[in-house]
């Protein structure tokens, strides 16, 4: 069966750009460690996962249609818009779409909507005939795994590919709860406030127990706890506003068909890619 990675570019990008100990410049004094990892690491993907397909998507710079729904969504993300050249990771955008050019990788960057989205949309386009393997560190896409979805998580030789066994283990929830399940804790990183008094093991219990969102909520007079039965009630709107902005659906038009991102594996090295677009 055919096999399409979806790697999560910006995520790797800014994982590498963060991730590198130092500042590294080319002969010419040019700051290459975003490239330089991003190329890396992404050759180390493909040769894990073997795919026959490969799509990268970019975040795009435009305004984001979540914030419509809570202005509060990713408000507590950098502007890199007023980041200096050394310090921004999309200064090394250029040369990075460079290397995905010289190795026939088609990418995508967005115009209105979030990368998640368009991902998403790829993933669900075609599971049902494909394998597919998202590469990415938001945790988001764990409500997406499936007998033919799985999310990996690169690391370089720790480097992990999470099916539903690692939901199950690590969450005691099902992939399908995911999303259910960051609706009532929350999530941090994208500045989303969960419901208070609930924490991981409290949302998965109340999962465990009543299956959804809306179960949870219909289910709350019966909450045996007195604070969690409060804060359900209390905190209906924000679980559901929360369940608006993480549900990932396949929802957006993709501008590649599957056939136009087959990919023929590489053995180019990591120098030889660098080389080829004339940055090392």
């Amino acid at each position: 069966m055919d096999k399409l990675l979806i790697i999560d570019g910006s995520n790797l990008l800014f994982q590498m750009f963060y991730g590198m100990p130092a500042r590294i410049v080319n002969s010419h004094g040019k700051a290459i460690q975003g490239t330089l990892g991003f190329v890396g690491a992404l050759l180390k993907i493909i040769r894990k996962v073997r795919p026959t397909h490969i799509l990268v998507v970019f975040d795009g710079e435009h305004e984001n249609s979540r914030c419509e729904i809570d202005a509060d969504y990713k408000a507590n993300r950098i502007d890199y818009s007023m980041v200096d050249e050394e310090e921004n990771p999309f200064s090394q955008l250029p040369d990075v779409y460079k290397a995905l050019d010289y190795l026939g990788i088609n990418y995508i960057e967005t115009t209105d909507c979030e990368a998640d989205d368009m991902i998403t949309s790829y993933a669900l386009s075609f599971c049902d005939n494909t394998n597919i393997v998202i590469s990415s560190f938001d945790s988001d896409f764990f409500q997406l795994i499936s007998e033919r979805v799985s999310i990996l998580r690169y690391r370089g030789d720790k480097t992990m590919i999470c099916s539903s066994q690692y939901i199950i283990d690590k969450y005691g929830i099902y992939p399908d709860q995911y999303a259910y399940f960051k609706s009532l804790v929350g999530d941090t990183a994208d500045n989303i406030k969960g419901a208070e008094k609930i924490g991981i093991k409290t949302a998965a219990l109340l999962l465990r127990k009543f299956g959804t969102l809306e179960n949870i909520i219909g289910n709350a007079e019966n909450i045996d706890k007195p604070s969690i039965k409060k804060s359900i009630i209390e905190n209906t709107d924000r679980i559901r506003k929360n369940y608006e902005l993480i549900k990932l659906e396949n929802n957006q038009l993709i501008p590649y068909d599957k056939c136009d991102l087959e990919f023929m594996n590489t053995s180019k090295t990591t120098t030889e890619v660098l080389k080829g677009i004339g940055i090392k």
